[in-house]
């Protein structure tokens, strides 16, 4: 479980970069916040994270976007039932497609778009109560892993705004920047991201 963890705790931080660059606002908020709520300190105090609302809402945002495992693990039906004019038989497993139902139009207004703001005033959450929005799973087969991932990737992603701006290497702008993801089981971007990182502070202690 640490190292699936670890593994897609990095693909949402690489997801959550990629995705601020391409709105260059919402990575002005996120940082603005970050380094008002900690200010002079010099280092981030993981006990202070749940201030940090907007940064919140970005991971949110890129969780609906680049769910860990588009595909949840799949499930089987235990007896036969009919949902929506479809049957299903006992024994038929079936997939969950959480990528799809986070771009559902029916549940979210511009869903192709970055937008962190749709989460600030919502109650919607990713521990499976919302059925519109599922990155972790839902029920007893949730991902156990979800309160170390989220809360690596809170910290890790604070740690990262606060002490840098980023900046695209040479010849790339944000227009260009590949944003497509890899064939696989697992949300990655199809193309490592590559960064500039121009620090904020005169001394920046070890990550």
């Amino acid at each position: 479980m640490f190292v699936a963890g670890s593994d897609t705790s990095l693909a949402i931080i690489e997801w959550a970069i990629s995705e601020m660059l391409k709105n260059p606002t919402t990575m002005i908020k996120a940082q603005q916040e970050v380094r008002e709520h900690f200010g002079s300190k010099g280092y981030i105090d993981e006990t202070s994270l749940q201030g940090l609302k907007y940064l919140k809402a970005v991971i949110k945002e890129t969780l609906r976007l680049h769910p860990p495992f588009p595909l949840l693990l799949p499930r089987e039906c235990r007896e036969t039932c009919e949902i929506k004019g479809y049957t299903i038989h006992a024994g038929n497993k079936v997939i969950v497609n959480a990528w799809a139902i986070g771009r559902d139009p029916k549940y979210w207004s511009e869903p192709e778009k970055f937008i962190p703001e749709r989460f600030l005033e919502s109650s919607i959450d990713y521990k499976g109560s919302n059925i519109e929005y599922i990155p972790f799973g839902a029920g007893r087969r949730i991902c156990p892993g979800i309160l170390f991932g989220v809360s690596s990737i809170e910290l890790s992603l604070a740690q990262l705004l606060y002490h840098f701006n980023w900046e695209l290497p040479s010849g790339l702008t944000m227009e260009n920047l590949e944003m497509s993801e890899a064939m696989s089981s697992s949300s990655r971007r199809k193309i490592d991201l590559i960064l500039v990182p121009v620090s904020c502070y005169d001394h920046v202690p070890a990550l």
